[in-house]
This record gives C-alpha cells, sequence and structure tokens, in this order.
C-alpha cells in the first residue's frame, strides 16, 4: 500500500475471562479469534456480531486490536529485533 493510505489492520478476538472486572482470560488456549479486519469500520462490525451473541454471558468478551499500531514500518527497528531475537 502507498504511505498515502496505510493498511489499518484490526484483530477481533475474545472468549471466556476469569472475571467480568477484569480482562484476563480463562484459558488463553481457547480465545475465539474472529478475524483480521482491513479497517476498523469492519473490525467493529464483526466486534458487535459477536458482543451480541454473547450478551447473556458476563464473562464473555471481545476486543479490537489496533494491529497497524503494533508496528509502524517509519519506526526504526529496536536493536533486539534488528539481531534477530
Amino acid at each position: 500500500m502507498s504511505k498515502t493510505n496505510p493498511q489499518r489492520l484490526h484483530l477481533v478476538f475474545g472468549g471466556e475471562l476469569v472475571s467480568p472486572e477484569r480482562t484476563e482470560f480463562k484459558d488463553v488456549s481457547k480465545i475465539h479469534i474472529v478475524g483480521i479486519y482491513p479497517n476498523y469500520a469492519t473490525a467493529y462490525s464483526a466486534w458487535k456480531a459477536e458482543a451480541q451473541r454473547t450478551v447473556d454471558d458476563a464473562h464473555a468478551r471481545y476486543f479490537i486490536a489496533h494491529l497497524h499500531r503494533l508496528r509502524d514500518e517509519e519506526t526504526p527497528a529496536s536493536l533486539t529485533e534488528e539481531l534477530g531475537s
């Protein structure tokens, strides 16, 4: 993609939490990966569908992770990343 129109990937995921008051998953191996979406609008739509599907389960929670924020290609790599660690 061009620098003027960068890809803004978003990950929608969720599952059963230890407690409704915390954001710790009860079993990480059972996290439901809904999908990766090209923009916030489509990620939000997927998140909303899962949130509505599980509305009666107080321990179920879904999140949107902004994958594009995890790695900015314009920012130089850290020393450990450059070493392949």
